[in-house]
Order: structure tokens, then C-alpha cells, then sequence
């Protein structure tokens, strides 16, 4: 009897733990979102406002006599635009350098792995500088191409695919091979299938990543125009910061992407974590 009210004791604690937890993480996003939705005699005072209204969602789309609206809709789009693009190129490209570096023998594949390893360690901020000026030299400042070549590849998610190749039977490549298929085949009719739930784990971190870059793409684009929007909010100024309101907002359609991104990789975003810590 001791033992069972024990186990019982533990089972409470750890769900109570785990509600707790799980209210912590939650509370921010739900403030957020009350408090884009609240008045704005109410903003920041209550944390359930007494009724719920779009005027600051309406104040981000039409402005008002005192503030001119912004590209809002223009700024979600271009996000949305430039962080799929990345993402996919950051995938394709990891999953090519990957196989090569794990699964083919070529004269320097060690020296390249060892750079990789060392880059991933190396400051990224001491290349902007240099990176801003081969893409200015280049023509592509304040262009989506400036945004969105310079973050085709992650070494991160080259490093994440090279271990997890390194766990695919070699037989099976060797089987491929024997009948007839080529390497692009291999990769496209095997390892591709086989590597999609550690793709959507990478592919969820890199989609989380590069939609909350700020610092490449705020000085690379100068125009409203071009703007992202997670630019265009740390751009906010004047009557925008004077309502905290909007901001609230904006903040709101800059996170859902995320919330709805995961929801739709959960499937197999689990399935992915066991493969990454097996």
C-alpha cells in the first residue's frame, strides 16, 4: 500500500511539474495575443481584456490620420517568400553535401568535414561585413536574392544529415548500385524517403531560424517595399511605439507561421528527435 501511494505521490508531482511548465511556456504567446486584441485603454493593464477588438490589427493594415500604414501584408508576404526559399535550399543543399561527405569516397572529403566542423564553431558576425559586399558588388542589395542566396546553405543541417546517413546500411546503397541507379537516383528513391523525419527537424529548425533573422536582412534591404516583416517591426517608430497595441499585432502575425509550421511537421518532428538522440 506504501509503495502504490508513493507511485501515485510521484505521478501527481510530475504532473503538476509539467503543468506548470507547460503554463510558463504558454503564458507569453497567450499575453501576446490578448493583448493584440485587447483596446488599447486596456493594453498592458489587464491580462484578460473585457472585450476583445481588431483595431489594432486595423490600425497595422490602414494606419490613421497620425500614422501612415505600412506594408504589412506586403512585408508577411515577403517573408513568407523569402524563409521558404532559404529552407528549401538550405535542405537541398544539406542533403546533397551530406550524402557526399558520408556516403562517397573522394580525394579531400576529410579536410572538407573538418572545415565544416570548424566553421560551425567560427563567429558568423566576422563574415557579414565582407558578405554585404559581395552582395552589393554583385547587385543584389535591396533584392530578394540578397536575402535569400547568402542563406542557401547551413552547415548546421549538413553536419545533422552527415550523422544521420552514417546510420543507413551501407548494403542498401550497395544494392541500388548493383542495379543500375545512380547516385541523384540513390538519393531521390532512397535516402530522401528515408531521411524524412530528420528532415522535418532540421527543416522546422531552419524555417524558425531564418523567419526570425533580423540583423542580414535589415541591412541588406533598405526599401518598405522589400522589407520582411520581422524588419519591419524592429523599424517601428513613432505613433507605432507610442500604442503598444500594434505592436502586440505584429508580433502575433510574425509568430504564427512558426506555431502553424510545427503543428504541421509534428507527425513527424517526433520520430526525428529519437533518430537525432538515438
Amino acid at each position: 500500500m506504501g509503495v502504490r501511494r508513493a507511485r501515485a505521490l510521484r505521478a501527481v508531482g510530475k504532473a503538476i511539474l509539467l503543468i506548470v511548465g507547460l503554463a510558463v511556456s504558454i503564458f507569453p504567446y497567450a499575453y501576446m495575443v490578448l493583448q493584440s486584441l485587447a483596446p488599447w485603454s486596456e493594453v498592458n493593464r489587464s491580462i484578460v481584456p473585457t472585450q476583445l477588438t481588431v483595431r489594432s490589427y486595423d490600425w497595422l493594415l490602414h494606419g490613421s490620420a497620425i500614422a501612415l500604414a505600412r506594408p504589412w501584408l506586403r512585408a508577411f508576404g515577403n517573408s513568407a517568400l523569402v524563409t521558404s526559399a532559404s529552407t528549401l535550399l538550405m535542405l537541398a543543399s544539406a542533403l546533397v553535401v551530406g550524402y557526399a561527405l558520408s556516403r562517397l569516397r573522394w580525394r579531400g572529403r576529410d579536410v572538407v568535414n573538418q572545415v565544416i566542423l570548424f566553421q560551425m564553431f567560427y563567429p558568423a558576425i566576422i563574415l557579414l561585413v565582407p558578405t554585404f559586399l559581395v552582395v552589393r558588388q554583385l547587385g543584389m542589395y535591396d533584392t530578394y536574392w540578397g536575402m535569400i542566396v547568402p542563406k542557401a546553405v547551413n552547415l548546421w543541417a549538413i553536419f545533422m544529415y552527415v550523422s544521420f546517413f552514417k546510420s543507413i546500411p551501407q548494403e542498401v546503397l550497395e544494392a541500388a548500385r548493383i542495379d543500375g541507379a545512380g547516385e541523384l537516383r540513390i538519393i531521390s528513391r532512397i535516402v530522401l524517403p528515408m531521411s524524412i523525419p530528420i528532415t522535418a527537424v532540421v527543416g522546422l529548425f531552419l524555417f524558425m531560424e531564418r523567419w526570425s533573422e533580423l540583423l542580414w536582412d535589415l541591412i541588406v534591404v533598405k526599401e518598405y517595399r522589400m522589407m520582411t516583416l520581422n524588419v519591419l517591426i524592429a523599424t517601428m517608430s513613432g505613433p507605432y511605439a507610442t500604442y503598444p497595441g500594434p505592436l502586440y499585432a505584429a508580433s502575433t502575425l510574425l509568430t504564427l507561421p512558426i506555431v502553424l509550421v510545427f503543428v504541421a511537421a509534428s507527425r513527424y518532428f517526433t520520430r526525428g528527435i529519437q533518430l537525432v538522440f538515438k
